[in-house]
């Protein structure tokens, strides 16, 4: 299954970078996975976080297809464990879906347009982090998730 995560932003902390990379290498054994960054024009301003959260969620959906399996990570989502969330990785591949996406929004989150689109909204936890932070903490999950399936120690480990 062909993942695909889109996030709004770049990472700007080395250690962030360097980590986003470890779990993505890690995971080319396991599935196909691609990060794209979408970024609104420098210097566009927004009369308030409402027209923000729109223009960021057009990004999104300019980059979605109609076959594409959609989850928004979300703090309104449905919450679970990292073995949850493998059985729900499971349970979309036994679906037959060849392509799911990611979506981590910026700080104001998601326009009610995208949230129509999406097929699913997951929530990692109670917790709110910075969308750069999240994105590690979510490809971490992935991996996790992922080596969970193949019954590795890295769960335990």
């Amino acid at each position: 299954m062909k993942t695909t995560l889109l996030t709004c932003g770049k990472l700007s902390h080395t250690y962030l970078i360097e980590g986003v990379e470890f779990y993505v290498s890690k995971m080319k054994h396991y599935c196909s996975i691609e990060i794209y960054e979408l970024n609104l024009k420098k210097g566009q301003a927004f009369e308030d976080e409402k027209s923000q959260r729109q223009a960021e969620s057009d990004l999104f959906l300019a980059k979605l297809k109609p076959t594409d399996f959609v989850v928004l990570l979300d703090e309104k989502g449905k919450q679970m464990s990292s073995v949850l969330f493998a059985d729900y990785l499971q349970k979309q591949m036994n679906a037959g879906r060849s392509h799911i996406v990611f979506c981590i929004g910026g700080s104001f989150g998601f326009s009610e347009k995208l949230y129509a689109r999406a097929d699913q909204s997951l929530s990692f936890s109670q917790l709110t982090f910075n969308h750069q932070m999240f994105r590690l903490i979510f490809l971490e999950q992935l991996y996790r998730a992922h080596s969970i399936l193949k019954n590795e120690p890295y769960h335990h480990g």
